[in-house]
């Protein structure tokens, strides 16, 4: 199974593309909602802060979804559980399509989210352990690349779609490429065997690391800090920065560009420097939101600090996802679900206050606000995570000098237990 494990050389296995390639789907549903919820609003029937809940709902599907569907496709054959996951996700944009009724489609979309969080569980899994240790942060990166690309070409063309076809087109559109995924991964995926040996109760005791929850949090609060802004980004840019309606979907690009900067740039170094890389980033996009609410009633400075928030938060997201599976050890499957339920915890809880201050006397302003806050309060797992890793790496030293010791005096070291 060559395409299924790490190699030697510096090139990824290609399972990991093809990986990629179906998050590119799932974060275009995920995100185009953003870019549709006024034609959305007005076609069901609800103000747009109420159309904002698609987003939420989804993310609290990925949240429950996550962790559910991974432990109850542990004992499934891997390939079968994708396979499964894109025809759920296709069949449930094929419902969205098709109602009238605002709660169905909500509830489409939590069904939907259900499927996506399935995929993301497994396909983790699959890409770190086909690379291998020396690269598991640039393959996390690049699979989730797939989502950020989502917002370069995906969110922008289904949002100039949807100002053509209604919101409804996009969602045909994606129902058909998650069909046809389906059968492409079916054929390029390797197949694996039933996963007996796998243990539920060793997923759930790989949780007791408590830099596991760090990285977790870490997540959550970034993701939050971002998807804030980013969930009501469309009024922001035409009512104060005066930008037109028709030239939004130009910004999302700009947003996804830098969204899919940062995945690499967190590919990259987080292998190497991951404290620094994370820590810096998170302390960047909580300025660059900062910096919105003030400057944002400017076209050039509003969409210069929607590009920085994108390039700095998602710098964030391949690293901690990487330090998370790798924290779980032999059983990473469930940590993996727990890694795409925190980010969605964080776009949910997001999203949520954004909407409640978008309502409030702070208006416009009010989700940038709320984008800065949780960004700053990233930083705090972060410097805890990095401090733990510190304190790690000083019991090692005095460890290898006190065995040291004692080869060179020959004498017994004293036991003292963990």
């Amino acid at each position: 199974m060559p395409s299924a494990v790490g190699t030697s050389t510096g090139k990824l296995p290609f399972v990991v593309w093809v990986l990629a390639a179906g998050t590119f789907l799932m974060g275009t549903t995920e995100f185009v909602i953003a870019g549709l919820l006024p034609e959305i609003a007005s076609d069901l029937g609800v103000g747009v802060s109420h159309a904002g809940l698609l987003i939420t709902a989804f993310a609290v599907g990925m949240i429950v979804g996550g962790p559910t569907m991974a432990l109850a496709t542990l004992r499934l054959p891997r390939r079968l559980t994708l396979v499964l996951a894109l025809v759920v996700f296709a069949l449930g944009h094929v419902v969205a399509a098709l109602s009238t009724f605002f709660t169905v489609v909500l509830a489409a979309r939590v069904v939907t989210a259900l499927a996506t969080g399935a995929f993301w569980a497994v396909g983790f899994v699959i890409a770190t352990a086909a690379a291998g240790p020396a690269r598991a942060a640039r393959a996390v990166g690049v699979m989730m690349g797939g989502l950020t690309l989502a917002n370069v070409v995906g969110v922008p063309i289904g949002s100039f779609v949807g100002q053509y076809t209604g919101w409804r087109g996009p969602f045909w559109a994606l129902a058909v490429l998650a069909a046809l995924a389906a059968v492409f991964l079916a054929r390029f995926i390797p197949a694996t065997e039933q996963r007996a040996e796998i243990s539920v109760w060793a997923e759930v005791r790989a949780l007791r690391q408590g830099r596991l929850w760090l990285a977790l949090a870490a997540a959550v609060l970034i993701m939050g800090g971002v998807l804030a802004t980013y969930t009501y980004i469309t009024p922001l840019l035409t009512d104060r920065a005066g930008i037109r309606s028709g030239a939004v979907p130009l910004v999302l690009i700009v947003f996804g560009f830098g969204a899919l900067g940062g995945t690499a740039i967190g590919g990259r170094l987080g292998d190497r420097r991951p404290m620094a890389t994370t820590i810096t980033a998170a302390a960047v996009t909580a300025l660059a939101l900062f910096l919105l609410i003030p400057l944002s009633t400017g076209p050039v400075t509003a969409v210069a600090l929607v590009f920085l928030m994108a390039l700095a938060g998602f710098t964030v997201n391949p690293v901690v996802t990487s330090l998370a599976v790798r924290f779980a050890g032999d059983a990473p499957t469930l940590t993996s679900a727990l890694t795409t339920s925190a980010y969605n915890t964080g776009i949910a809880a997001g999203s949520a206050l954004a909407g409640q201050a978008l309502g409030s006397s702070l208006r416009l302003t009010g989700p940038a606000l709320v984008g800065a806050a949780s960004a700053a309060l990233t930083l705090l797992p972060l410097i805890a995570l990095a401090l733990s890793g510190t304190r790690r790496q000083a019991r090692i030293v005095a460890q290898r000098t006190a065995l040291a010791r004692v080869r060179d005096h020959g004498t017994a070291p004293v036991s003292s237990g963990h």
